[in-house]
Order: structure tokens, then sequence, then C-alpha cells
């Protein structure tokens, strides 16, 4: 997740403060940085790609004058890292200076247009058409204020905005949609950040910006304005007593927590992908005889759910693989015909890359779904996918989890749109419910925070757990299950309900917990012929039930409720959350820190 920070004080050499105060932002996660100011009518800018303290010793960040400048450190979407690809990005004539952290759904359109009109643009980003967009409306007579209000106009996604220009050199000016962007109020400055660490050191007083509101920056006043209709917003500001480790974490003792709750902006992020490249994938896919899905962890849990959405959506046969054993299992039937759809969060892990390496070489399409631009993952495969999830700290996967299986869904319909085996009528009601998941995910974070403290309390002494589902819910019981022992360090076991009694059920004594994943489809009479024969020999039933669920709600000794709305075969995005919950509080009330677990790390390279 990008990082923004601005600054205009009464007092010149900006520069850097930009400096320390980007680097309160390096917890964000980043691969490039980039700082502009502005002293007598010129912008001055430095920007490359790598970590702030290499940059800074190329060629020194601080150097920049002038008492207004603006700050950026990029995690790449649109563009690999590179220096060119750096913010701030500028327009034609160096006249105007933005930073950005969000996605521009309508860049590829605005971009042609722009061209058309004689724009030359120099670097791969969405970010780009933005001083582009407000040096066409400047053209036209307005305001810089009025230019950059109907260059907003025109963006579709999100972003948090941070703009000077040489036209207006005494102001900054803010825009907020959807990605989070605060202003700090200081003695003789102003200032401006995606969190608010940037600025903590410097003043504690901060203005919460809310979604669609502008705000206009001058080194001794603010002014706040809504978009839609240019009236005046009144805001005053809010003290701060966080510490600077709170902040860091918007308030949250973890990261883990504060990723889990954002989830619902994490989503809306994986509905916002460039259609040119899903609907590349989803060709390779179908010309394909032989599908495999290659992941490790976590990822291998979200290509088992995707296994079963191209099968049910688009009658396509994929087989889940566990990256370590791809070669073993599946080597010899990989050839010319075969597509690998690698799935991986960082882009490095080893085992997946090792399986790619040896699909490659016996001639398959190597097709990659990814966290981060630039990784090796993007860099060996014939067409990837950027899920677009930002940064994750915590070690535990959590929306990285969410994001990859709505991407995998998209796909499946894509898939299924290009085979014909599924109507256009229910390809749109599917794609209604894929954009209705934020917002159950949002209520459903809402309604479960307390009771998976409570229920975590109950239990956080156990010394074994089950987690079972059926269909396409055996992947939400595998990833509940890995989310407890990873952070919690409780043993536990998944596997599908109907395996019970070969084996599993003889492990069955009063009081061990047994988690049931139980959506409203086709295997819930099944499920609850399971749970009867679990509660028979005294085990403790938790489940995760649809809201209103009162059959399986009253068999059970304590429950999660999930928001309706969507299939089924679109369960997993939505189910896993109170049991991420169930996670994080278990491991909390068993005292251990949920973002460092014992024995694991963020990205496995090593095999």
């Amino acid at each position: 997740m990008c990082g923004i920070f601005g600054c205009i004080s009464r007092d010149n050499n900006v520069a850097k403060i930009i400096h320390e105060s980007l680097k309160r932002l390096e917890y964000r996660g980043y691969d490039s940085v980039g700082e502009a100011t502005i002293s007598e009518g010129r912008i001055y800018i430095k920007k490359d790609q790598g970590k702030i303290d290499d940059v800074h010793r190329l060629i020194n960040l601080d150097d920049l004058p002038g008492s207004i400048g603006i700050g950026h450190t990029r995690w790449a979407t649109h563009g690999a890292p590179s220096r060119v690809n750096a913010h701030p990005h500028l327009d034609c004539h160096g006249k105007i200076a933005v930073v950005h952290n969000g996605i521009i759904e309508n860049f590829a359109e605005l971009k042609a247009e722009l061209e058309n009109l004689g724009h030359s643009f120099k670097s791969k980003t969405d970010t780009e058409v933005i001083p582009h967009l407000i040096e066409e409306n400047l053209k036209g007579g307005l305001s810089l204020l009025d230019a950059v209000r109907e260059a907003l106009k025109r963006l579709e996604g999100s972003y948090a905005l941070a703009i000077i220009s040489t036209i207006e050199p005494d102001k900054i000016i803010c825009a907020r949609r959807e990605s989070p962007l605060i202003l700090g109020v200081g003695k003789g400055a102003m200032y401006c950040a995606s969190d608010i660490p940037a600025f903590l050191p410097l003043t504690n007083e901060a203005v919460i910006l809310e979604n669609n509101e502008v705000a206009i920056l001058w080194h001794d006043r603010y002014e706040i304005r809504k978009l839609e209709n240019w009236s005046h917003v009144i805001r005053e500001p809010e003290i701060i007593t966080w510490t600077a480790e709170m902040a860091e974490k918007q308030g949250y003792p973890h990261f883990m927590l504060k990723e889990i709750h954002e989830q619902p902006l994490a989503l809306r992020n994986a509905l916002r992908l460039q259609d040119i490249y899903l609907d590349l994938m989803a060709t390779f896919l179908d010309r394909a005889k032989n599908v495999f899905l290659v992941a490790c962890g976590t990822s291998y849990h979200a290509c088992l759910a995707a296994s079963y959405m191209f099968s049910k959506l688009a009658y396509l046969p994929t087989y889940p693989i566990i990256a370590s054993e791809f070669i073993e299992q599946a080597g010899m039937a990989v050839n010319i015909d075969t597509a690998i759809l690698a799935v991986s969060q960082s882009g490095e892990t080893a085992d997946t890359l090792a399986a790619v390496e040896y699909a490659r070489n016996r001639a398959a399409t190597v097709l990659g779904l990814t966290n981060v631009v630039g990784s090796t993952l993007t860099r060996v495969s014939r067409v990837y996918i950027l899920q677009q999830s930002g940064p994750e700290i915590g070690v535990a996967a959590t929306k990285t989890f969410t994001s990859q299986l709505l991407v995998l869904a998209q796909l499946a319909l894509r898939v299924a749109k290009i085979r014909g085996k599924v109507s256009s009528q229910e390809i749109k009601s599917f794609e209604r419910e894929l954009k209705m998941i934020p917002d159950i995910v949002e209520w459903t974070i809402m309604r479960n925070e307390e009771k998976a403290k409570q229920i975590a309390r109950k239990y956080r002494d156990s010394r074994f757990f089950l987690f079972l589902g059926r269909g396409i819910s055996t992947a939400t019981a595998l990833e509940g299950r890995l989310k407890l022992m990873e952070i919690s360090y409780v043993p536990a076991m998944a596997f599908p309900a109907g395996e019970s009694k070969h084996g599993p059920i003889s492990l069955v004594e009063p009081g061990v917990p047994a988690v049931f994943i139980c959506p409203k489809d086709k295997t819930r009479k099944t499920i609850i012929g399971n749970i009867m024969e679990m509660k028979a020999r005294g085990a403790s039933i938790i489940s995760v039930i649809e809201e209103g669920d009162e059959e399986i709600k009253q068999l059970s000794d304590d429950y999660f409720e999930v928001a309706g709305g969507v299939s089924e075969i679109f369960s997993p995005i939505t189910f896993i959350v109170p049991l991420q919950l169930f996670a994080y509080y278990m491991a909390v009330e068993r005292g251990y820190n949920p973002d460092m677990p014992r024995n694991l790390a963020k990205s496995v390279t090593v095999k």
C-alpha cells in the first residue's frame, strides 16, 4: 500500500521533513520512493526504485529547496518498480506534481484520450493520467482548484491524492476516495499523510478526511469541501494520544487485526482488475487440455476453492496441487498442452517457483497470480494478474487470501463466459454478487468481532480442534485450521466432513471443539448429519452459519453468523472471516503475538 506525505510550512527546507516522515511510513511496505518541492516557480523532483536509505545515499533527498512539497513510498500496482514509475508524477510541462495511493480503474481510456490530445506519458502507471487531466483542464481557463475538481470527477476507482503546482505554489490540494488520507495541523505548518505516524512527531492534531472530500492546505489553515456539491465541511482536529507504535497499526493492537479489518478495501481493489488480463488468462485456461493450480499454504487453499469454482461455473476440471509435490505428483503429465496457474502472495515462494520452472522446461503455459509486481513470478509468467491487496505485514495471511479467492472467482466467470456454460443472465447475477462481497465482509467483521473474543476466551485452553466442511467449504475448513495452528499453536485437524467415519471421529471425546462450515448449499443436510455424529460423542459444536439459520444455530454450542446474499460457490470469501478473527483472539488469549508466529516467515524463499 503506497504511502503519501505532504507538507507546507512558513519555513524553508521541507524536504528533510518529508524524508523523515516517509521513513515513518516504511512499515506499509514499498518498492520505490520520491519527493517533489516547489521553489522560485519551479518543481524540483527526486525519485528512484529502492529503499529510502539507499535512494537517499545516492541522490540526497534532503537538498530539495522550498517550503512546500510532497513525498511518496510506492507499492507497485501498475508498472514494475523503477525510477520512471516512482512517484511523484508530472504533467507535460512540469508545472503539476501528483502523488497517489489507490487504483484508477479507467486510466487506460483516459490515457488514450489524453494522448490523442497531444499529451506525452513517461511511465506505465495509472497515476500519471491525473496531472495530465489537470493540465488539460487548465487549458480551458479553469483555476487550479477547479481543474483538479473536474479531473477528480473523471476518475473511477480509489485514490488518496496530494497535488502541488507552480501555478498556485502556496497550497497543497488533497482528495480522498476509499484510500485513507489524514491532515495534520501544526504550528505554522500543515501536513497530509496516508497514516498518522507520518506526522505524529510533528503534531498530534489530526483531521480525518472522509470519502469524496477535497482539502486545501495553506501553511496556516485548511479547508474541506465535498466533491459532489462543493459545500464546506467544518471538522475540528482530533487530539491523537496513541504511541508511535500504536499509530502504525492505526490504533489496532496488531497488524493482523488491522489487516482483517482492511479486507473490504482489499476486496474492492481486487474487483478493479483490468479486463484485458482477466480475458487473456481465461483464454489460455480455456485452451489448455490440462490445468494445474499450484501453490503452498494459504494460497493452496485458495487454489482448492478455485478448483470448485472452475468446475461448477466453467465446467473446467482443474487440479490443485501443493507446489512441493507438483513434480512428483504431476510432473510427467506436463506438456505443451498444459497450463499452470501459480498462486503466490509474494511471487517468491521457492517451491512454487521450482514447480513453475519445471513446467516451463516442459513447454507448459505459465500463468501467475500474485500481490507483488516485479516479483519472480511476474517475470516468468506468460500472463500474470496482480491481486492489488497492498502489503500484508502480519505473517498469517488474511486479506491476501480473500483477495486471491475473489480474483480466482472472477477468472472462473470469464472462462465460463468463453465456454458458454452459464447464461448471460446468470453471469450478470454472479457479477452482482461479487460486487456485494466487500460490504458483506465488512458486516461480517462488525457482527462477529465481539463474539470471536468471547468464544476464544471459552476455548483458549482446548488442546485440540477439528474443522469440517463439505464441498467448497472444505477449503474454508483447511484455511481456518491453518490460521488457528500457525498463530495460537493449538493442534488441529481439517478434512471433508464425509471422511469423519473413516478415522478422524475416533479422536472425538467430550469437550473436543468441532468447527463446522455451514453455508446454505446442497451439502447442508449432510453436514447436519455430521454435526449430530459429533454431538453424540460429546463434541462442542462451533458453527459458521448464514445469518438466520436457526436449525444449525440450535444444534450448536457456539456460532458465528455470515451475511447472506452470495452463492455457495463464493462462500469461502465470506465464511473464512469469522475464523480469522477467532484465530487472532485465540492467540491473544493464549498470550502470543499473532504478528510474529514462531518458526514462520512471511515469504518462504527456501525449499
